[in-house]
């Protein structure tokens, strides 16, 4: 046991090592506007202090059920978001705060359906797990592991059905990579050529447990190969590659060729939910990973290359007056009505089978 032990995070600090070395570059490769760096900035930061903000509260017993964070995974969402248009539809897992808020929901509309009040985006009936939002093209976050899957594969069909250019961003963990869903939907969606970008937020660890202990094979990308899927890695720290990869990928699908598969690697700073010690891992590799922060990495960019700090200190106080705003608007609002029970299960409004 010692002996795998040891190998394993020989292997992760080898892995860890050979990333540091292309991110620096990437950082000089300026080919993104001041504007661009302020809007990943914003974007990133607002999802930061509002997961910061969530586990406070968690502590505090104002949020209950579970709660899973996106701190240290934020650049995939600001790069996807840049790439993306707001006609193309998303769906993920569990561990979506912030894919939810930069689709559009507010935080203020999250934060209230974390405490589960009436004016959350779920009317409070969803929680941490369940976010949802028509307008915004946002079709949740799901709580059965995998489940995601096939039902965005199902959105990219209507896609295609309609005729429409939009694509659906279909979302999912390395831990859902093992789910038989996935493969029927990869083996589906080449041969229909739906317009769905499969994207496996890799950020090592599933709930607790390593890649390297539960897959041969450990560059998950390369289960695309077997569908004839093009199919990449991504450095998930940095929102300029996630925002090139996305670009690129939906080039492709929108030209009617099919589904792409990115594997975004990435990494969590917090356990798998507000109740993992994450023990499973060592202090020596967290703080390595800490050293890649996408968010430090995008504000040195502004401060050592546009020396925008005076933009920078702005956002900061603009995003923790909205946070501050959205735990005061979560907090003032009111409980759903027990009636709110029987509301929003049916389509059809006068559905014989419900109990007065």
């Amino acid at each position: 046991m010692a002996i795998f032990v040891t190998h394993y995070y020989s292997q992760m600090n080898t892995m860890v090592e050979n990333k540091k070395k292309p991110r620096g570059k990437k950082n000089q490769d300026l080919r993104f506007s001041k504007e661009q760096y302020l809007q990943w900035y914003e974007l990133m930061l607002r999802i930061r202090r509002f997961e910061e903000r969530a586990l406070v509260l968690y502590g505090q017993q104002k949020i209950r059920g579970f709660c899973h964070v996106y701190i240290g995974q934020e650049a995939i969402t600001a790069g996807m978001e840049s790439a993306l248009t707001k006609e193309d539809a998303i769906v993920t897992a569990y561990r979506q705060h912030g894919t939810a808020i930069g689709r559009g929901i507010t935080p203020k509309s999250a934060m209230a359906e974390l405490y589960g009040k009436i004016t959350g985006c779920n009317k409070g009936k969803g929680g941490s797990m369940h976010f949802f939002s028509r307008e915004n093209r946002y079709f949740g976050g799901n709580g059965i592991v995998g489940a995601q899957i096939p039902i965005g594969t199902g959105i990219a069909f209507a896609e295609k059905y309609r005729g429409t250019q939009n694509l659906c961003v279909t979302m999912f963990g390395d831990g859902a990579a093992r789910q038989g869903a996935l493969h029927e939907s990869f083996n589906m969606a080449m041969n229909w050529k739906l317009p769905v970008l499969y994207i496996c937020e890799n950020n090592h660890y599933a709930m607790g447990t390593s890649v390297e202990r539960t897959s041969n094979v450990t560059d998950l990308y390369k289960l695309g190969y077997a569908y004839d899927m093009p199919s990449e890695p991504v450095d998930g720290m940095h929102p300029e590659a996630v925002h090139d990869a996305i670009t690129k990928a939906a080039a492709h699908i929108r030209s009617g060729k099919g589904p792409y598969f990115l594997e975004i690697k990435t990494y969590r700073y917090k356990g798998h939910s507000v109740s993992d010690p994450a023990s499973y891992r060592s202090k020596e590799e967290l703080n390595t990973y800490k050293e890649l922060d996408p968010l430090h990495s995008v504000e040195k960019t502004l401060l050592d290359h546009f020396k925008a700090q005076a933009q920078v200190n702005a956002i900061k106080e603009s995003v923790k007056l909205e946070i501050d705003e959205a735990v005061v608007f979560a907090e003032e609002s009111p409980y759903p009505d027990p009636s709110e029970l029987f509301t929003d299960n049916y389509v059809q409004e006068d559905y014989p089978y419900i109990m007065d």
